[in-house]
């Protein structure tokens, strides 16, 4: 059974930084592309950012493009940095995993396995 598991959100204030981790495992699971994702209230789920399988290509939404990070920290963890954080960036973060992908993409239909998600609020 695979398991991806979202830690590191909470509350941060307008400006500062907040670190997001997720693992994804499971017996003979390997995570290819990693992917962040998230769902302000009322809107729908969108892609934040990705990476590919050995994290050597990114890909980012224009919204976070210069204050987000998204890195690999090994085979089966990915991490998102979120610097300068803004109150547009509140919303339920979600991490997700392909297992027959890959490549950096912010296309939902990519990843088959999801995680619970995580709430991040940013403060004004």
């Amino acid at each position: 059974q695979v398991q991806v598991m979202e830690s590191g959100g909470g509350l941060v204030q307008a400006g500062g930084s907040l670190r997001l981790s997720c693992t994804a495992s499971g017996r003979s699971f390997t995570p290819l592309a990693m992917a962040w994702f998230r769902q302000i209230s009322g809107k729908e789920r969108e892609a934040v950012a990705s990476t590919s399988w050995h994290g050597s290509n990114t890909w980012y939404a224009d919204s976070v493009k210069g204050r987000f990070t998204i890195s690999r920290d090994n085979d089966n963890t990915v991490l998102l940095r979120m610097n300068s954080a803004k109150a547009e960036d509140t919303a339920v973060y979600y991490c997700a995993a392909a297992t027959r992908d890959v490549n950096a993409s912010g296309s939902s239909r990519k990843y088959d396995n999801w995680g619970q998600g995580i709430q991040v609020t940013v403060s004004s």
